[in-house]
């Protein structure tokens, strides 16, 4: 599948060698409307840099401890936006491995037989 702004590079490429613009959004498929889209400026930035650094400096917490932190430090932050913020850095913490007990020193249970 081919993303809208790789559609919008072909269309202004066919545009500049001498296609009409109708024609081009037509072959691609694609909108006018799409073609003259301007993405609003990314209002999360700050959110976005302030999560990551959080999750740097405490590498055992995860999105809901960072959304904590950001709350004691007075950061208005709602708990679903951070963990959209803390996905798309691609953040996660490692699960931990249940620790193994060795074949040799496992027992079996006994059972109790007292008052029966």
């Amino acid at each position: 599948m081919v993303t809208a702004p790789v559609r919008r590079e072909v269309v202004r490429e066919r545009v500049r060698r001498g296609l009409s613009e109708r024609s081009a959004l037509t072959v691609v498929g694609m909108s006018a409307s799409s073609l003259r889209y301007v993405p609003a400026p990314d209002q999360n930035a700050t959110l976005r840099a302030r999560i990551v650094a959080l999750a740097h400096r405490h590498r055992r917490y995860g999105a809901g401890m960072i959304y904590l932190k950001l709350r004691q430090a007075g950061e208005p932050a709602n708990h679903k936006r951070v963990d959209r913020r803390y996905a798309e850095a691609r953040l996660q913490v490692k699960r931990r491995r249940r620790k193994k007990v060795p074949f040799a020193d496992r027992q079996a249970r006994s059972i109790v037989t007292a008052g029966l």
